[in-house]
């Protein structure tokens, strides 16, 4: 006789859970064998966006149509050359001498076509032979990418301001240029100054140079100003230009009037009149007092606006102390130089944003503006705008990636969301790690190279559904086909 069992008749329900993970456990300890395999390994898997994005804009057309090439003739060519320098860059490091650690990386090697990348010594001997006229024309290569990949991601900024600053780049050895001026964590050294100018909607670089370590005249920075509407896309119709009291002169005012750009300047060495009785508090919580008068410094072309800010000093506080003689002894002040028309306040509010370009001039220069490679000026100001090009690729990789999860249903982004959500504001150095530091093997598969990454890395599907996103806009009509390429 047959006898049915229960488990005959039990229904069998599906899992609704999250399915075990049905990999072995590892056991690593003192006693695990090693050994050594064939395959090539990379840890930078994420270059391979960066080779996706390079070939979006067309960077090469961009390159060998703008820039001027040195009489040096390298066997990989200049456009492999320069390159060469960017992924340096990119990857982090930012000596040129680092390359020995990189000659034999996997996804360098295949982009580049070859076995291995050539020695340091020869990178170092093409930035030898780089000079000033490299260097203003990678200023024009940045100029025609950053049309390009605003209108890829349909950025169209009608209004944009401009932060101005200069920096300290101590040198120890004997560098052409270098002089004695403001250090204050290096007092008494030699260094470069350079000036930057950055977009605050974008923080993307726009233009800047290399310069001795002088504090900046009227006069050259009147010049600079000048050249910042060559460097702006088309779409761009107001200016605002924001800068400390270096940049303070009646050249740079004048410059910026004759040009239609809006500006505030930190003063420096003008004493405005302002009339006492319309000082007033916009915040009664406040103590902080505003003002403002038109005036007309000696020896410069028209009057100009100045608005003033003054706060109480702290030692009032006490009774203890003696009172000032002077009303004006009682107040800190702050004071600009502007063609706003807006209240003080909302000017002196306008300008306390530019605090944010100090970050953008750090994270600069530990991208590599702190490394000197050579001792001649014409080399070092060539290498500032190839590390400036660099950090504005990145930022522009950003931008896509943050714009590869919006563009997506809402569905489909929820697993790439939490990974790439927020990149745009990222420091390059998170970045780096968030899409660029990811573990990848190139195999040869169905005849043809192919590049694999761990499915056990959290960071995996975000980075593949990025390199989805290029894929989809490389194969749509670019917005410049069929343009002549403008040559700045």
């Amino acid at each position: 006789m047959v006898k049915a069992n229960k488990s005959k008749f039990t229904k069998k329900y599906n899992n609704k859970g999250t399915q075990t993970d049905h990999s072995n456990a590892r056991n690593i300890n003192a006693s695990t064998a090693y050994d050594t395999c064939s395959e090539q390994l990379s840890p930078f898997g994420g270059l391979l966006a960066i080779i996706k994005f390079i070939d979006l804009i067309d960077f090469r057309e961009i390159f060998e149509s703008v820039y001027k090439a040195p009489s040096r003739k390298p066997k990989l060519g200049h456009y492999s050359m320069v390159v060469g320098l960017l992924t340096l860059l990119f990857i982090g490091f930012n000596r040129v001498w680092h390359f020995s650690y990189l000659r034999f990386d996997s996804m360098l090697c295949g982009f580049f076509r070859v076995t291995s990348l050539p020695v340091a010594s020869t990178f170092w001997r093409y930035v030898n032979s780089m000079g000033l006229n490299q260097g203003k024309s990678l200023l024009n290569v940045m100029a025609v990418l950053r049309e390009r990949v605003w209108s890829l991601n349909n950025i169209s900024y009608r209004k944009v301001c401009l932060d101005i600053d200069t920096t300290v780049e101590t040198v120890f050895g004997d560098q052409q240029g270098a002089r004695k001026g403001h250090n204050t964590k290096n007092r008494g050294k030699k260094g470069y100054r350079p000036v930057l100018c950055f977009i605050e909607e974008s923080r993307e670089y726009l233009i800047g140079k290399l310069r001795r370590g002088e504090t900046m005249g009227g006069i050259e920075t009147a010049e600079f100003i000048s050249q910042i509407k060559s460097q702006l896309p088309g779409c761009v119709e107001q200016v605002l230009v924001r800068g400390d009291g270096e940049f303070q002169s009646a050249e740079s005012v004048h410059e910026c009037i004759e040009e239609g750009y809006n500006f505030i300047f930190a003063n420096k060495g003008c004493n405005p009149p302002f009339d006492p009785r319309l000082w007033y508090q916009p915040n009664k919580k406040q103590a902080c007092e505003y003002n403002s008068c038109v005036y007309q410094p000696q020896g410069w072309e028209e009057p100009v606006r100045f608005v003033a800010m003054r706060m109480p000093k702290e030692n009032i506080k006490d009774q203890n102390t003696q009172y000032e003689l002077f009303e004006e002894d009682k107040y800190t002040y702050r004071i600009f130089s502007t063609d706003l028309r807006q209240k003080a306040h909302k000017v002196i509010a306008l300008y306390d944003k530019r605090a944010d370009v100090e970050n953008l001039v750090g994270e600069s220069k530990r991208e590599g503006l702190d490394a000197i490679p050579s001792s001649r000026f014409k080399n070092n100001y060539a290498y500032f705008q190839v590390v400036m090009l660099a950090y504005n690729i990145w930022r522009y990789l950003k931008i896509m990636a943050e714009n590869s999860c919006k563009d997506k249903q809402p569905d489909e982004a929820a697993p790439q969301a939490a990974s790439l959500k927020g990149i745009k504001t990222n420091t390059v150095r998170i970045a780096r790690l968030r899409l660029l530091m990811i573990a990848a093997k190139v195999v040869m598969a169905s005849n043809r190279n192919k590049v694999r990454y761990s499915i056990h890395d959290s960071r995996t599907p975000a980075l593949l559904s990025f390199m989805e996103y290029l894929d989809m806009k490389r194969a749509v009509p670019k917005p410049w086909c069929g343009n002549n390429l403008a040559v700045i």
